[in-house]
């Protein structure tokens, strides 16, 4: 395996808005090749491939929250693809069991010992399909696995492979028959991700494919597994400075004081916000973090982590009220100087 080197700056190094080549120039250009090749799938959706890889590289999770079509399926195969793992979709239903998703321990005839056979959660990207369809017993057999890459069956505790996502999705506009994410799980999440409509020409681009499964054949991996893990080893040396850990913790205790916020981020979503600013910083060619990390990630890390005063009905319309209030929580709070 190719080692990929991270060279940093002075710790006492200014922020400055010049281009400065603050990494080894074969990592920048081997996420950059990720994100395009994620890119070569899924169209016109670069700034949701760069929040994906920056959950990735932060070992963080994702939750999309959009309507069916969008893409959300391909980007998760394009991820696994481009980093040579194994995908497995998992599609939540309301009669499934823990065990569809964990695995089982079954008795095997020919040696009369008992087998574990693992389940879908075995793998390095995971699809978590219109999770809040399945009752909340399966939802919270997600919950080792995510906060600890590992599951436990029978008694006997067994770790997941690395690197490990796992992207679940909701639909925001229905809701009958669904079960709604606890809080415990949505905190599970280090990035919540809406991918919207494609562009004009995007669309057309789509509509124009004659075989839309051709380009995802066709797509090379660009980094392996070991890889990965070796850049998620680099992000926690990523340099903050103090000033800008100081406007991210601010942002955070924002969120408890606004007068639209019942329940505000917690210290688990400022330490996983503080680590994903990292690994944009990283995505985006940089050993150390910007206040414009800070203002880019604010919603997708900590939007889904606060609970707002509203009477809105459906997700969708709740989402808007917890994007809006952490949004007039950054505007808010001063620039680092």
């Amino acid at each position: 395996m190719t080692q990929l080197r991270v060279i940093h700056s002075e710790p006492g190094r200014t922020m400055s808005k010049e281009k400065t080549p603050a990494l080894d120039a074969q990592v920048a250009e081997r996420i950059a090749a990720l994100v395009s090749g994620v890119e070569r799938v899924i169209f016109g959706k670069r700034e949701t491939v760069k929040l994906c890889v920056t959950g990735l590289l932060a070992r963080g999770h994702i939750l999309i929250e959009d309507v069916p079509g969008i893409g959300k399926t391909t980007l998760a195969q394009g991820l696994a693809r481009s980093i040579d793992c194994k995908f497995s979709r998992i599609q939540f239903t309301s009669d499934m069991l823990p065990s569809d998703i964990l695995g089982v321990t079954v008795l095997n005839p020919k040696t009369r010992e008992f087998e574990f056979r693992p389940g879908p959660i075995f793998a390095g990207v995971v699809l978590a399909d219109e999770i809040n369809r399945t009752p909340p017993k399966n939802q919270s057999a997600l919950l080792e696995a995510m906060s600890e890459s590992q599951v436990s069956v029978d008694g006997v505790t067994r770790p997941l492979p690395r690197p490990f996502i796992v992207l679940a999705t909701q639909n925001p506009i229905e809701y009958e028959g669904t079960y709604t994410l606890p809080e415990s799980q949505l905190d599970r999440f280090m990035l919540r991700v809406e991918m919207g409509y494609p562009g004009n020409e995007d669309e057309l681009h789509i509509m124009r494919r004659r075989d839309p499964r051709a380009a995802m054949a066709h797509l090379e991996p660009v980094l392996s597994a070991g890889e990965v893990a070796a850049l998620q080893e680099q992000v926690p040396d990523i340099h903050v400075d103090d000033s800008v850990a100081r406007y991210i913790l601010a942002i955070v205790q924002g969120t408890r004081q606004h007068e639209h916020i019942q329940l505000g981020a917690s210290p688990r979503a400022a330490q996983e916000f503080y680590e994903a600013c990292q690994a944009h910083a990283l995505v985006e060619g940089r050993d150390y973090v910007t206040p414009d990390d800070v203002k880019q990630l604010a919603v997708p890390a900590l939007s889904h982590r606060v609970l707002v005063r509203s009477r809105e009905g459906n997700l969708a319309a709740a989402a808007r009220a917890r994007a809006r209030a952490v949004y007039d929580v950054v505007k808010n709070t001063p620039l680092p100087r």
